[in-house]
């Protein structure tokens, strides 16, 4: 399984970007897609997931900024990000939690896109 993300980039603060992460490979099903970030020097944090059935779930700090969503048919998860702070400058990661054939259940992570927030 490989998780191709996009749409990163500099932006001004107050402005928008979307981020976009498709998923290929042999596999029974995706069960949450997501985002996390990852800011210089400090830990990577969940930004937002989504289930299958369409169950979101958001950090705090991007609650009413950002939104998630998925088009289950192309395997891909977007994360529209809008009011952009200079507090969200930091590389994103897509994740899935992904079945595979045999009924097994496994993590996958994206190979991170930059977003620079200038102030």
């Amino acid at each position: 399984v490989q998780l191709q993300a996009s749409g990163g980039g500099l932006v001004q603060a107050g402005g928008s970007l979307r981020l976009s992460c498709a998923a290929s490979g042999r596999f029974f099903s995706i069960n949450v897609m997501g985002w996390y970030r990852q800011a210089p020097g400090k830990q990577r944090e969940l930004v937002a997931t989504e289930t299958s059935g369409g169950s979101a779930n958001y950090a705090d700090s991007v609650k009413g900024r950002f939104t998630i969503s998925r088009d289950n048919a192309k395997k891909t998860v977007y994360l529209q990000m809008n009011s952009l702070k200079p507090e969200d400058t930091a590389i994103y990661y897509c994740h899935a939690n992904v079945r595979g054939l045999l009924g097994r259940a496994y993590d996958y992570w994206g190979q991170g896109t930059e977003v620079t927030v200038s102030s």
